[in-house]
Protein backbone atom coordinates (compact mmCIF):
# COMPACT_ATOMS: atom_id res chain seq x y z
CA UNK A 1 0.00 0.00 0.00
CA UNK A 2 2.89 2.37 0.70
CA UNK A 3 4.18 1.88 -2.86
CA UNK A 4 0.74 2.71 -4.34
CA UNK A 5 0.49 5.79 -2.16
CA UNK A 6 3.94 7.05 -3.15
CA UNK A 7 3.24 6.55 -6.85
CA UNK A 8 -0.02 8.47 -6.58
CA UNK A 9 1.67 11.32 -4.73
CA UNK A 10 4.45 11.58 -7.28
CA UNK A 11 1.99 11.83 -10.18
CA UNK A 12 0.01 14.52 -8.40
CA UNK A 13 3.20 16.36 -7.46
CA UNK A 14 4.49 16.36 -11.05
CA UNK A 15 1.12 17.56 -12.32
CA UNK A 16 1.02 20.38 -9.80
CA UNK A 17 4.57 21.44 -10.65
CA UNK A 18 3.91 21.47 -14.40
CA UNK A 19 0.57 23.23 -13.98
CA UNK A 20 2.11 26.11 -12.05
CA UNK A 21 5.21 26.40 -14.21
CA UNK A 22 7.49 25.39 -11.34
CA UNK A 23 9.50 22.98 -13.43
CA UNK A 24 12.48 23.30 -11.15
CA UNK A 25 10.53 21.54 -8.44
CA UNK A 26 10.95 18.29 -10.34
CA UNK A 27 14.33 17.92 -8.71
CA UNK A 28 12.62 17.73 -5.36
CA UNK A 29 11.19 14.35 -6.31
CA UNK A 30 14.34 12.72 -4.95
CA UNK A 31 13.28 13.91 -1.51
CA UNK A 32 9.58 13.15 -1.91
CA UNK A 33 9.62 10.47 0.77
CA UNK A 34 10.07 13.28 3.25
CA UNK A 35 6.64 14.58 2.18
CA UNK A 36 4.90 11.27 2.78
CA UNK A 37 3.46 12.38 6.10
CA UNK A 38 2.01 15.43 4.36
CA UNK A 39 0.47 13.45 1.50
CA UNK A 40 -2.01 15.40 -0.56
CA UNK A 41 -5.34 15.63 1.19
CA UNK A 42 -7.98 13.12 0.14
CA UNK A 43 -10.13 13.60 -1.82
CA UNK A 44 -8.16 15.67 -4.31
CA UNK A 45 -10.68 15.54 -7.17
CA UNK A 46 -14.32 14.85 -7.94
CA UNK A 47 -15.72 11.51 -6.80
CA UNK A 48 -17.70 9.38 -9.23
CA UNK A 49 -20.47 7.18 -7.81
CA UNK A 50 -21.25 4.35 -10.23
CA UNK A 51 -24.88 3.17 -10.17
CA UNK A 52 -25.37 -0.20 -11.92
CA UNK A 53 -29.09 0.47 -12.37
CA UNK A 54 -31.20 2.90 -14.37
CA UNK A 55 -32.11 6.45 -13.38
CA UNK A 56 -35.25 6.76 -11.28
CA UNK A 57 -34.98 3.41 -9.52
CA UNK A 58 -34.39 2.95 -5.81
CA UNK A 59 -30.64 2.46 -6.11
CA UNK A 60 -30.26 5.57 -8.26
CA UNK A 61 -32.45 7.71 -6.00
CA UNK A 62 -30.73 6.72 -2.77
CA UNK A 63 -27.32 7.06 -4.39
CA UNK A 64 -28.05 10.57 -5.57
CA UNK A 65 -29.14 11.56 -2.08
CA UNK A 66 -25.89 10.15 -0.68
CA UNK A 67 -23.95 12.14 -3.28
CA UNK A 68 -25.85 15.33 -2.51
CA UNK A 69 -25.15 15.10 1.22
CA UNK A 70 -21.71 13.52 0.91
CA UNK A 71 -20.17 16.47 -0.91
CA UNK A 72 -20.67 18.58 2.20
CA UNK A 73 -18.67 16.14 4.31
CA UNK A 74 -15.96 15.33 1.76
CA UNK A 75 -15.65 18.91 0.49
CA UNK A 76 -15.63 17.86 -3.15
CA UNK A 77 -18.14 17.28 -5.92
CA UNK A 78 -19.80 13.88 -6.21
CA UNK A 79 -21.57 12.82 -9.38
CA UNK A 80 -23.59 9.70 -10.21
CA UNK A 81 -23.18 7.79 -13.48
CA UNK A 82 -25.67 5.09 -14.47
CA UNK A 83 -23.80 2.20 -16.07
CA UNK A 84 -26.50 -0.38 -16.65
CA UNK A 85 -26.87 -3.81 -18.18
CA UNK A 86 -26.08 -7.44 -17.51
CA UNK A 87 -28.16 -7.60 -14.32
CA UNK A 88 -25.84 -5.06 -12.73
CA UNK A 89 -22.60 -6.60 -14.00
CA UNK A 90 -21.72 -3.65 -16.26
CA UNK A 91 -21.71 -1.29 -13.31
CA UNK A 92 -20.07 -3.73 -10.92
CA UNK A 93 -17.22 -4.29 -13.38
CA UNK A 94 -16.83 -0.53 -13.81
CA UNK A 95 -16.39 -0.21 -10.04
CA UNK A 96 -13.99 -3.15 -9.79
CA UNK A 97 -11.84 -1.93 -12.69
CA UNK A 98 -11.61 1.73 -11.64
CA UNK A 99 -8.40 3.23 -10.25
CA UNK A 100 -8.21 2.18 -6.58
CA UNK A 101 -7.56 5.67 -5.28
CA UNK A 102 -10.86 6.30 -3.51
CA UNK A 103 -12.27 8.60 -6.19
CA UNK A 104 -14.64 5.95 -7.57
CA UNK A 105 -17.43 4.60 -5.39
CA UNK A 106 -19.99 1.97 -6.25
CA UNK A 107 -23.63 2.00 -5.19
CA UNK A 108 -23.59 -1.75 -4.79
CA UNK A 109 -26.61 -4.01 -4.55
CA UNK A 110 -27.40 -7.59 -3.62
CA UNK A 111 -26.87 -8.71 -7.24
CA UNK A 112 -23.11 -8.62 -6.66
CA UNK A 113 -23.78 -11.86 -4.75
CA UNK A 114 -25.97 -13.51 -7.40
CA UNK A 115 -24.77 -12.93 -10.95
CA UNK A 116 -21.66 -15.12 -10.88
CA UNK A 117 -23.79 -18.03 -9.65
CA UNK A 118 -25.94 -17.54 -12.76
CA UNK A 119 -22.90 -17.37 -15.07
CA UNK A 120 -23.91 -13.87 -16.14
CA UNK A 121 -20.53 -12.39 -15.19
CA UNK A 122 -17.55 -13.33 -13.07
CA UNK A 123 -17.58 -10.25 -10.84
CA UNK A 124 -18.33 -10.84 -7.15
CA UNK A 125 -17.76 -9.46 -3.64
CA UNK A 126 -14.06 -10.38 -3.73
CA UNK A 127 -13.53 -7.82 -6.51
CA UNK A 128 -14.69 -4.95 -4.31
CA UNK A 129 -13.87 -3.51 -0.90
CA UNK A 130 -16.78 -2.64 1.42
CA UNK A 131 -17.39 0.85 2.78
CA UNK A 132 -20.80 0.50 4.47
CA UNK A 133 -24.34 -0.82 4.04
CA UNK A 134 -27.21 1.66 4.33
CA UNK A 135 -30.42 -0.08 3.24
CA UNK A 136 -32.63 -3.18 3.06
CA UNK A 137 -36.02 -3.42 1.29
CA UNK A 138 -38.25 -6.48 0.96
CA UNK A 139 -39.71 -7.37 -2.43
CA UNK A 140 -43.33 -6.31 -2.99
CA UNK A 141 -45.62 -8.16 -5.40
CA UNK A 142 -47.43 -5.39 -7.28
CA UNK A 143 -50.19 -5.67 -9.91
CA UNK A 144 -52.66 -3.38 -11.73
CA UNK A 145 -55.69 -2.39 -9.69
CA UNK A 146 -57.95 -3.88 -12.37
CA UNK A 147 -56.13 -7.24 -12.45
CA UNK A 148 -58.30 -10.37 -12.20
CA UNK A 149 -56.76 -11.01 -8.76
CA UNK A 150 -57.14 -8.68 -5.80
CA UNK A 151 -55.23 -10.68 -3.18
CA UNK A 152 -52.19 -12.90 -2.99
CA UNK A 153 -54.31 -16.04 -2.73
CA UNK A 154 -56.28 -15.02 -5.82
CA UNK A 155 -53.00 -14.36 -7.65
CA UNK A 156 -51.78 -17.86 -6.78
CA UNK A 157 -55.09 -19.47 -7.75
CA UNK A 158 -55.11 -17.64 -11.09
CA UNK A 159 -51.52 -18.67 -11.81
CA UNK A 160 -52.33 -22.30 -11.03
CA UNK A 161 -55.32 -22.22 -13.38
CA UNK A 162 -53.32 -20.36 -16.07
CA UNK A 163 -49.71 -21.59 -15.94
CA UNK A 164 -47.12 -19.29 -17.54
CA UNK A 165 -49.80 -16.73 -18.49
CA UNK A 166 -48.73 -14.15 -15.88
CA UNK A 167 -45.69 -12.12 -16.93
CA UNK A 168 -43.67 -10.71 -14.01
CA UNK A 169 -41.15 -7.93 -14.65
CA UNK A 170 -37.87 -7.68 -12.79
CA UNK A 171 -34.64 -5.67 -12.80
CA UNK A 172 -32.72 -8.23 -14.87
CA UNK A 173 -32.00 -11.95 -14.98
CA UNK A 174 -30.41 -12.97 -11.71
CA UNK A 175 -31.27 -9.63 -10.10
CA UNK A 176 -32.97 -9.71 -6.73
CA UNK A 177 -36.49 -9.00 -8.03
CA UNK A 178 -36.10 -11.93 -10.43
CA UNK A 179 -34.95 -14.23 -7.65
CA UNK A 180 -37.75 -12.95 -5.42
CA UNK A 181 -40.47 -13.70 -7.97
CA UNK A 182 -38.93 -17.04 -8.97
CA UNK A 183 -38.42 -18.05 -5.37
CA UNK A 184 -42.00 -17.27 -4.44
CA UNK A 185 -43.34 -19.05 -7.52
CA UNK A 186 -41.45 -22.16 -6.41
CA UNK A 187 -42.74 -21.78 -2.84
CA UNK A 188 -46.35 -21.39 -4.05
CA UNK A 189 -46.11 -24.11 -6.69
CA UNK A 190 -46.98 -21.85 -9.63
CA UNK A 191 -45.44 -21.12 -13.03
CA UNK A 192 -45.00 -17.54 -14.28
CA UNK A 193 -42.93 -15.91 -17.02
CA UNK A 194 -40.09 -13.59 -15.97
CA UNK A 195 -39.27 -10.50 -18.05
CA UNK A 196 -36.05 -8.59 -17.36
CA UNK A 197 -35.52 -4.81 -17.48
CA UNK A 198 -32.56 -2.59 -16.49
CA UNK A 199 -33.84 -1.63 -13.04
CA UNK A 200 -36.81 -1.40 -10.72
CA UNK A 201 -38.14 1.81 -12.30
CA UNK A 202 -38.53 0.45 -15.86
CA UNK A 203 -39.83 -2.82 -14.41
CA UNK A 204 -42.57 -0.87 -12.62
CA UNK A 205 -43.36 1.22 -15.71
CA UNK A 206 -43.80 -2.02 -17.65
CA UNK A 207 -46.72 -2.92 -15.36
CA UNK A 208 -48.24 0.56 -15.70
CA UNK A 209 -47.93 0.38 -19.51
CA UNK A 210 -49.52 -3.06 -19.68
CA UNK A 211 -46.39 -4.78 -21.00
CA UNK A 212 -46.44 -7.23 -18.08
CA UNK A 213 -48.94 -8.32 -15.43
CA UNK A 214 -46.94 -7.86 -12.21
CA UNK A 215 -43.58 -6.89 -10.73
CA UNK A 216 -41.64 -7.86 -7.64
CA UNK A 217 -39.81 -4.54 -7.14
CA UNK A 218 -39.55 -2.91 -3.71
CA UNK A 219 -42.39 -0.97 -2.11
CA UNK A 220 -40.39 2.24 -2.47
CA UNK A 221 -39.97 1.76 -6.21
CA UNK A 222 -43.71 1.28 -6.83
CA UNK A 223 -44.91 3.79 -4.22
CA UNK A 224 -45.84 6.68 -6.54
CA UNK A 225 -47.76 4.38 -8.88
CA UNK A 226 -49.60 2.80 -5.97
CA UNK A 227 -50.39 6.04 -4.10
CA UNK A 228 -51.34 8.15 -7.11
CA UNK A 229 -51.60 5.64 -9.93
CA UNK A 230 -53.06 2.41 -11.21
CA UNK A 231 -51.16 -0.21 -9.19
CA UNK A 232 -51.78 -2.10 -5.95
CA UNK A 233 -49.49 -4.15 -3.70
CA UNK A 234 -50.65 -7.67 -2.80
CA UNK A 235 -47.97 -8.35 -0.19
CA UNK A 236 -44.36 -7.79 0.87
CA UNK A 237 -41.68 -10.46 1.25
CA UNK A 238 -40.26 -9.35 4.61
CA UNK A 239 -40.54 -10.21 8.28
CA UNK A 240 -42.41 -6.97 8.93
CA UNK A 241 -44.80 -4.71 7.07
CA UNK A 242 -43.24 -1.65 5.45
CA UNK A 243 -43.91 1.78 6.91
CA UNK A 244 -44.92 3.26 3.56
CA UNK A 245 -47.78 0.72 3.18
CA UNK A 246 -48.74 -0.30 6.72
CA UNK A 247 -52.00 -1.85 5.51
CA UNK A 248 -50.23 -4.30 3.18
CA UNK A 249 -49.62 -7.70 4.81
CA UNK A 250 -46.43 -9.73 4.65
CA UNK A 251 -46.34 -13.00 2.76
CA UNK A 252 -45.83 -14.77 6.08
CA UNK A 253 -49.05 -13.26 7.41
CA UNK A 254 -50.81 -14.66 4.35
CA UNK A 255 -49.48 -18.16 4.92
CA UNK A 256 -46.38 -18.20 2.68
CA UNK A 257 -43.13 -18.68 4.59
CA UNK A 258 -40.99 -16.74 2.14
CA UNK A 259 -38.70 -13.74 2.64
CA UNK A 260 -36.44 -11.96 0.15
CA UNK A 261 -35.39 -8.42 -0.64
CA UNK A 262 -32.73 -6.01 -1.78
CA UNK A 263 -29.92 -4.31 0.07
CA UNK A 264 -27.69 -1.45 -0.95
CA UNK A 265 -24.28 -0.27 0.18
CA UNK A 266 -21.14 1.53 -0.92
CA UNK A 267 -17.99 -0.18 -2.17
CA UNK A 268 -14.70 0.74 -3.83
CA UNK A 269 -12.16 -1.19 -5.95
CA UNK A 270 -10.54 -3.89 -3.83
CA UNK A 271 -7.02 -2.38 -3.72
CA UNK A 272 -8.14 1.01 -2.44
CA UNK A 273 -5.93 2.06 0.53
CA UNK A 274 -7.55 1.38 3.88
CA UNK A 275 -7.12 4.95 5.11
CA UNK A 276 -9.18 6.19 2.18
CA UNK A 277 -11.87 3.60 2.83
CA UNK A 278 -11.99 4.81 6.43
CA UNK A 279 -12.32 8.42 5.27
CA UNK A 280 -15.20 7.51 2.98
CA UNK A 281 -16.86 5.44 5.69
CA UNK A 282 -16.65 8.31 8.16
CA UNK A 283 -18.18 10.76 5.71
CA UNK A 284 -21.07 8.51 4.66
CA UNK A 285 -21.76 7.27 8.19
CA UNK A 286 -22.26 10.95 9.03
CA UNK A 287 -24.67 11.19 6.07
CA UNK A 288 -26.50 8.03 7.22
CA UNK A 289 -26.97 9.49 10.70
CA UNK A 290 -28.19 12.87 9.44
CA UNK A 291 -31.81 13.93 9.82
CA UNK A 292 -31.88 14.90 6.15
CA UNK A 293 -30.96 11.43 4.89
CA UNK A 294 -33.12 9.54 7.38
CA UNK A 295 -36.13 11.70 6.52
CA UNK A 296 -35.57 11.11 2.81
CA UNK A 297 -35.35 7.34 3.28
CA UNK A 298 -38.39 7.13 5.54
CA UNK A 299 -40.58 9.44 3.45
CA UNK A 300 -39.80 7.43 0.30
CA UNK A 301 -40.23 4.02 1.90
CA UNK A 302 -36.59 2.89 1.87
CA UNK A 303 -35.52 0.77 4.83
CA UNK A 304 -32.56 1.95 6.91
CA UNK A 305 -30.01 -0.72 7.84
CA UNK A 306 -26.40 0.09 8.75
CA UNK A 307 -23.35 -2.18 8.70
CA UNK A 308 -19.83 -0.85 9.08
CA UNK A 309 -16.95 -1.76 6.78
CA UNK A 310 -16.06 -5.05 8.48
CA UNK A 311 -19.68 -6.09 9.04
CA UNK A 312 -20.66 -5.27 5.48
CA UNK A 313 -17.81 -7.35 4.09
CA UNK A 314 -18.78 -10.33 6.23
CA UNK A 315 -22.43 -9.86 5.27
CA UNK A 316 -21.63 -9.87 1.53
CA UNK A 317 -19.61 -13.06 1.91
CA UNK A 318 -22.53 -14.73 3.72
CA UNK A 319 -25.01 -13.49 1.10
CA UNK A 320 -22.79 -14.82 -1.68
CA UNK A 321 -22.91 -18.29 -0.12
CA UNK A 322 -26.66 -18.02 0.57
CA UNK A 323 -27.59 -17.08 -3.00
CA UNK A 324 -25.37 -19.79 -4.42
CA UNK A 325 -27.59 -22.30 -2.65
CA UNK A 326 -30.80 -20.51 -3.72
CA UNK A 327 -29.79 -20.44 -7.39
CA UNK A 328 -29.04 -24.18 -7.22
CA UNK A 329 -32.42 -24.87 -5.56
CA UNK A 330 -34.29 -22.86 -8.19
CA UNK A 331 -32.27 -24.42 -11.03
CA UNK A 332 -31.89 -21.01 -12.62
CA UNK A 333 -29.57 -20.14 -15.45
CA UNK A 334 -28.82 -17.09 -17.53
Amino acid sequence: MRRQRDAFTRRQFVGAAAGTGLVGLAGCLDNLDELDSDEQQFPSEKIEMVCPWSAGGGTDRTGRKLAELGKERLETSLFVTNQTGGSGSVGFNAIANADPDGHTLGITTVEICTISHLDIAGVGPDDLAPVLQYNFDPAALTVPQDAPYGSLDEFVDYAKDNPNEINVSNSGTGAIWHLSAAGFAREAGIEVEHVGYDGGSPATKAVVNGEVDATAASAAEVASQVTDGPLTVLGVMGDDRVDIFPEVPTFKELGYDFEMGAWRGLTVPKDTPQERIEALHGAFKSVYDSDDFRSFMEENGFGLVYRNTKEFGEFMDAEFDRFGKIVDQLDLSA
